[in-house]
C-alpha cells in the first residue's frame, strides 16, 4: 500500500511539474519568440506610453473620434477583466431599449446624417470587447468626424481607408476598421506627425 501512495504521490509531482511549469513556459517562450507582439498583448505605444492595445476596444464618446462597438462589460465599459456579452435575446425589451438608446445618441451627435445606422455601431460583440466595426460603420461616422475635425471628408476616407483590414488570408471574416488605430492616426495627423 505504501509503494502504490509513494507512486502516485511521485506521479503527481512530475505530472505537475511537467504540465504544470514545463508545458507552459515552453508554450509562452514559443509564442514570445513566433509571435512577440501578439504574446505581450499587440500594445500600441505612443511616447514610450502603452494607449491601447489592438486587440481591445476602447469607448470613445467625443464626436472628433469613431466610435466603436457598444460594450456589455461591466461595470464599466471596454473592461478586459469582465468580458461577456450582454446575454439579452431579441425579444427581450431591454435590448431594443439599449438599441433605441444607442441610436439616439448616435443621431444626437450628427442630427443631420439620415443615412440607416449600422447594427454593429448598437450591438456589442460576444466579447465586449471587439477593436473593430465594418467599413460600412466608420463610413457612416465620417461627417460627424470630418466637421468636429475640422478636416477635409475626403482625407477622413484615405486614413479609414488605410486603417481597413481585409478578410484574413484573403478568405476568414469580412473586412473591419480598428478603431483604436485609427483615432490615434487622425490624432497624429492633428499633431502633424
Amino acid at each position: 500500500m505504501l509503494a502504490q501512495i509513494r507512486a502516485a504521490a511521485v506521479s503527481l509531482f512530475l505530472l505537475t511539474l511537467l504540465t504544470g511549469v514545463a508545458y507552459p513556459l515552453l508554450v509562452t517562450g514559443v509564442a514570445k519568440a513566433a509571435f512577440t507582439d501578439r504574446a505581450e498583448g499587440s500594445l500600441i505605444r505612443k511616447d514610450g506610453h502603452v494607449v491601447g492595445s489592438r486587440l481591445l476596444g476602447q469607448a470613445f464618446d467625443d464626436p472628433k473620434y469613431f466610435w466603436g462597438r457598444p460594450s456589455a462589460t461591466g461595470p464599466f465599459p471596454g473592461n478586459a477583466s469582465s468580458s461577456s456579452g450582454s446575454n439579452l435575446g431579441p425579444s427581450n425589451p431591454a435590448l431594443a431599449d439599449a438599441i433605441a438608446a444607442r441610436v439616439k445618441a448616435l443621431h444626437d451627435a450628427d442630427p443631420d446624417n439620415t443615412a440607416p445606422v449600422p447594427i454593429d455601431l448598437v450591438t456589442a460583440s460576444g466579447s465586449g470587447l471587439d477593436p473593430h466595426v465594418s467599413p460600412a460603420s466608420a463610413e457612416y461616422q465620417v461627417a460627424r468626424v470630418s466637421r468636429a475635425r475640422k478636416l477635409d471628408p475626403a482625407r477622413v476616407r484615405e486614413i479609414v481607408a488605410a486603417h481597413t483590414e481585409g478578410p484574413d488570408l484573403g478568405v476568414f471574416g469580412e473586412a473591419r476598421v480598428n478603431v483604436v488605430e485609427l483615432n490615434l492616426a487622425l490624432d497624429d495627423l492633428e499633431r502633424g506627425r
